[in-house]
């Protein structure tokens, strides 16, 4: 059976720098932006709220759409899922409350589910450090915006 999957992301910018997450899933280790899928019953706006008070402990202070999926994009855990993902532009009201570590897939233990955030500074932002290429693609329209400013 086909179906959609639908997950809402936040693009969470402080101090120079980009919020990104490693995590360890299905013994695939992957680089993206924190968020995940929508739940039933769940607005957009709402699910992306949700991820940040579950991942981040916050409550997002400013929510506005940056990004929607825009070609087709099977799951890379299931075939035959299509993948549509919407990005957000967000700000926490303490982003220097969100725990970060230094070095890529530094957990405290290699397990199933493993989870760190990594602040990227802007200027090392690039594709080619997300795992998948919808993020890679919004990491292409965020440098975009960073030139034009």
């Amino acid at each position: 059976m086909k179906r959609y999957n639908i997950r809402a992301y936040a693009l969470i910018f402080w101090n120079d720098c980009f919020l990104v997450t490693d995590e360890l899933r299905g013994q695939t280790r992957m680089t993206k932006f924190a968020g995940g899928g929508l739940e039933w019953g769940e607005g957009l706006e709402d699910a992306v709220r949700r991820e940040c008070r579950e991942e981040l402990n916050q409550e997002p202070i400013a929510v506005n759409h940056f990004y929607t999926t825009d070609f087709f994009m099977a799951s890379a855990f299931n075939p035959n899922d299509q993948l549509i993902s919407i990005y957000y532009e967000v700000v926490l009201p303490h982003p220097e409350r969100i725990i970060a570590k230094e070095v890529a897939f530094a957990f405290d233990e290699e397990k199933e589910g493993a989870q760190i955030f990594r602040w990227i500074p802007k200027s090392e932002l690039h594709e080619n450090l997300m795992t998948y290429p919808i993020d890679q693609k919004v990491v292409s329209l965020l440098r975009e915006k960073i030139n034009k400013i």
